[in-house]
């Protein structure tokens, strides 16, 4: 193999979700780096390869790591980097690792393949062609409402990460959020034996998580339906009038968007309103 960081996709749940390419390069590395190496070493065994090659890079070792690959790439070997599922550097560890080889000069290959967002995307039945891919939220529920208002008028699909006991109260504040009508879709345990897409508008959610415990468990992967458009349109003036709330008396804050955005007074104070109900 060349001497280069073969940055690997691996299965987000079903062990045969793995590309032959991968397969190859995983067998013929001199090293694989695993953000878990108990994690792949099942992978690796599962697939009749060696796991006897196996270094740590997690997010806490991560940039030490990256010098050492760094010193085994300019010796002449081949490194292949793996996350505990899906793509790394896509909301795992990984793009310090790459940022780091790229900067030495030294040659990245990437060999794609199973990607939790992509995947759940395409059986979502979302129709709008654009996505936004955010990932994880912020685990408090003020700052995670702080990122949504600011997310809140864009019309493209909202792709979230969720873990399980995070997911009741994300979807309460999504709801809060970005209005009660939209679209969701939560994904759980995707390519997994309790495989679940579920699909209703955000007001009935949080119940349908309620009614059954099981449901709350797993990986999540949340799509919600973007702005309608002429909210979409609004976004510089939604997230003026967010930023002078939290200077502002609400009063204030509506006058002064309505003389710097030309926006109609009366709906800014309806928006302000709502903003101010939902925290």
């Amino acid at each position: 193999m060349e001497p280069a960081l073969y940055v690997v996709a691996t299965p987000i749940g079903n062990l045969r979700d793995i590309t032959l390419r991968a397969l190859d390069v995983l067998a013929a590395a001199n090293v694989v780096a695993a953000e878990d190496t108990r994690n792949t070493a099942h992978l690796l065994t599962h697939h009749g390869i060696s796991a006897s090659r196996l270094m740590a890079v997690h997010q806490h070792n991560e940039r030490g790591a990256a010098e050492k690959i760094i010193t085994l790439l300019q010796a002449g070997q081949s490194v292949a980097f793996v996350s505990d599922a899906g793509t790394p550097a896509v909301s795992d560890p990984g793009a310090l690792l790459v940022q780091a080889v790229l900067a030495a000069g030294l040659r990245v290959i990437p060999i794609p393949g199973a990607n939790a967002a992509v995947t759940a995307l395409s059986a979502a039945g979302l129709t709008c062609p654009h996505f936004l891919f955010y990932g994880f939220l912020p685990n408090k529920s003020a700052a995670r409402r702080t990122v949504l208002q600011e997310l809140c008028g864009d019309p493209h699909t909202l792709v979230f990460y969720e873990a399980p006991h995070r997911i009741v109260e994300c979807v309460a504040d999504l709801c809060a959020i970005l209005g009660e009508d939209r679209r969701i879709v939560l994904a759980r345990e995707i390519t997994k034996l309790f495989e679940t897409i579920h699909t209703c508008p955000l007001r009935d959610a949080e119940a349908w998580l309620l009614a059954d415990g099981n449901q709350q468990r797993g990986e999540f992967v949340v799509l919600v339906s973007g702005a309608p458009p002429q909210a979409g349109l609004l976004v510089e003036t939604l997230n003026t009038l967010s930023l002078l709330l939290g200077e502002l008396p609400l009063k204030q804050a509506v006058q002064l968007t309505a003389k710097i955005t030309g926006a109609n007074r009366n709906e800014l104070y309806q928006q302000a309103l709502q903003m101010k109900n939902a925290g």
